[in-house]
């Protein structure tokens, strides 16, 4: 047992149920977890918390001391508000280039699709790509579809370099927002070319303004948001199907002692796809039932159980925090991992059971891990591979050990923006309408991960439970979506939850408070929701009653979001601390000056109640400007049939 879990004891780690009893058998078995690690850092540098240290070159690593006592400026004579800057830079280019090369996989399938090299795909919605290819002007009309997908993949392949003056789907902001970014210099180009040019700028000795960084800094978030993101969404739409509103469940609950487990986890949904359909495989399933089990049960972790969720109903058994938990269950076979939030921790807790740690991309290795590089153009013949892997191991199982702790939760998602349109009757004027007669004050995009310095997944509940109760409509996606699934605030009935608003459309409609759009890269969908909406009224993206939030993120990939959604207009509220607090002026450009420049600023706010209030004084503010009354809260007729319920059986049921 860890020194350390004294002090996890001491402090809530949790408000779930299924991962307060694992974390409790972690500390019997002495298993460490993250929250144990984490009390082992502390305490952690304060140098590095504020963003005042600097290892960008061989002549440091260099600090400057906040108090002003000891050095104020590095080897090469940056001070704080560059050094801040360029850390704050060069996190979002991490954030950006993830985001990008997921995208980059997608798209490059994609195109081995159209080519007929890749037998275990298809173009899934042929109507969403002609409509994709139309936009980015690629002719439909009279040719195969094969040729028409070529050709949209070699225009998005062009917006990953330097032959464009701007983003593809630049196209889609608003005229008003993207004559600002011209104006500002920060219009995204190319997805590659902003990264690296971020990274070339935070070289020493190259961009030392820190307002000169900051800029670029945004420019490179919104070749994520509106480049390698929006690339990867709309792609995976293609080959995998547009989200429609579907059941499933979530919670460790999920898992089944009787079946062979193979939990799916990280951010790509190309190896989970074809998984998927191999634990389908009647010969597959026959060979599971002749070592004991009675089928092969798949579930998702992180965003690729979102990603599965959505098209496929499949099961998500929990969000970042969850991974190492859904070990010690002892019911896992196999948990298959692609990249993106993947603890190397998970391999030392795998080996006090019987699974298999099973990595498959060659960009995302993991020391003791069985490697299996996957190849899209041999996909099905790897899943069939990965599949039989996870029932070789269940005759080691310890049926003893297994402790499946909770039931499952009923929860829905799959709302695509083709999907909430549709449910408005194809267009957003009944969404608009209610917002104008204050029956939906507003929206906000809780998005984000889970970060162990705060109780697990409670900021991103408790905030979701304010904001609906005044009638504001909640976005989610990734890790928040999933902590809002296993809180029960995702279901047609938890309108009930709601304010009388907000309540009666979602009655009227049949669906939740709080939608679910998604994984990570799927925020861009909420980037194309927002642009529409300001299209239909005429407006820019900052005039709208819109808030982003991210309670409990962690990841380099939440502050390049944060960074796409403050630059289209979109005020934006953290629950942590990001390490900028060295400088107070970079703190005055983020939290107040950029207000000025794109319409929108950042907070920090870990309260979920304050941070719930200052969104609404946010929405209101905005509803000001637009001249929309606060009107008494009424119902409003929604001419439009309610959303269908179908019922998402896991791939094991």
């Amino acid at each position: 047992m860890s020194s350390s879990s004294g002090n996890c004891r001491a402090r809530r780690l949790t408000v779930n149920e299924d991962a307060q009893a694992m974390i409790d058998v972690a500390r019997a078995e002495g298993i460490d977890t993250v929250w144990d690690r984490l009390a082992a850092q502390q305490p952690q540098c304060g140098y590095c918390a504020l963003g005042l240290s600097c290892r960008n070159c061989a002549m440091g690593p260099c600090r400057v001391d906040p108090f002003g006592e000891g050095p104020q400026k590095g080897v090469c004579g940056a001070g704080a508000d560059v050094i801040v800057a360029r850390n704050l830079g060069r996190s979002i280019a991490a954030g950006s280039s993830s985001h990008a090369d997921h995208g980059r996989d997608i798209l490059e399938t994609f195109r081995s699709v159209a080519r007929g090299k890749s037998t275990g795909y298809r173009i899934a919605d042929q109507a969403k790509m002609i409509r994709l290819a139309a936009e980015v002007g690629v002719a439909a009309e009279g040719r195969p579809v094969e040729e028409v997908a070529i050709d949209l993949a070699d225009v998005l392949l062009d917006d990953y370099g330097t032959r464009r003056g701007s983003l593809s789907f630049v196209e889609r902001v608003p005229e008003a927002r993207r004559a600002r970014w011209e104006s500002l210099g920060i219009t995204p180009r190319g997805v590659d070319r902003e990264n690296v040019e971020m990274l070339h700028r935070t070289h020493m000795g190259v961009d030392n303004d820190y307002v000169n960084t900051l800029l670029h800094a945004l420019r490179t978030g919104l070749s994520d948001g509106w480049g390698g993101s929006m690339i990867a969404t709309e792609l995976s739409d293609v080959m995998f199907g547009t989200p429609t509103p579907v059941m499933s469940e979530v919670n460790l609950g999920v898992l089944r002692a009787d079946q062979v487990n193979i939990a799916m986890h990280g951010h790509n949904p190309m190896l989970s796809d074809v998984v998927i359909t191999a634990a389908q495989d009647p010969e597959l399933i026959e060979l599971a039932r002749s070592v004991g089990a009675t089928g092969i049960n798949i579930v998702g972790l992180c965003c690729t159980g979102n990603e599965m969720l959505m098209r496929r109903g499949v099961p998500v058994a929990g969000n970042h925090l969850m991974q190492e938990l859904v070990l010690i269950t002892g019911a896992l076979e196999a948990m298959v991992v692609d990249y993106q939030c993947i603890m190397p921790s998970v391999v030392d807790v795998a080996k006090c059971y019987h699974t298999k740690i099973i990595s498959t991309s060659d960009k995302a290795k993991f020391t003791g891990a069985t490697h299996v590089t996957f190849d899209p153009e041999r996909s099905d013949a790897i899943a069939d591979e990965i599949v039989r892997m996870a029932i070789e191991a269940y005759p080691d199982r310890n049926h003893e050990r297994v402790r499946i702790p909770v039931e499952p939760v009923r929860m829905m998602g799959g709302f695509s923006v083709e999907a909430i349109l549709g449910a408005l009757g194809g267009t957003p004027k009944p969404l608009v309408d209610a917002i104008a007669a204050g029956t939906i004050r507003g929206a906000v995009a809780v998005v984000g991960c889970n970060n162990p310095k705060l109780p697990q997944d409670l900021e991103h509940i408790e905030l979701t439970r304010h904001l609906i109760e005044n009638d504001i409509l909640v976005l989610v996606t990734g890790c928040a979506a999933v902590a809002n699934g296993k809180a029960g605030q995702m279901l047609p009935e938890s309108a009930a939850l709601a304010g009388p608003g907000l309540r009666s459309v979602c009655e009227a409609l049949g669906i939740p408070p709080v939608l679910h759009m998604g994984s990570c890269v799927d925020n861009s969908r909420i980037m194309v929701l927002a642009a529409a909406l300001a299209d239909f009224l005429g407006v820019d993206i900052d005039q709208l009653p819109l808030a982003g939030a991210a309670p409990e993120w962690y990841s380099e990939k939440a502050v390049s979001i944060g960074a796409y959604v403050v630059a289209s207009g979109i005020t934006t509220v953290l629950g942590v601390q990001p390490a900028v607090f060295g400088s107070p002026h970079v703190v005055e450009l983020l939290a107040g000056g950029l207000d000025g420049v794109v319409g929108a600023k950042f907070a920090v706010e870990p309260d979920p109640v304050r941070a719930a209030n200052l969104i609404r004084r946010h929405i209101e503010n905005k509803r000001q400007g637009l001249g929309l009354p606060f009107a008494e809260v009424e119902a409003v007729d929604i001419e439009t049939a309610p959303v269908e319920q179908p019922l998402g059986a896991g791939s094991g049921d």
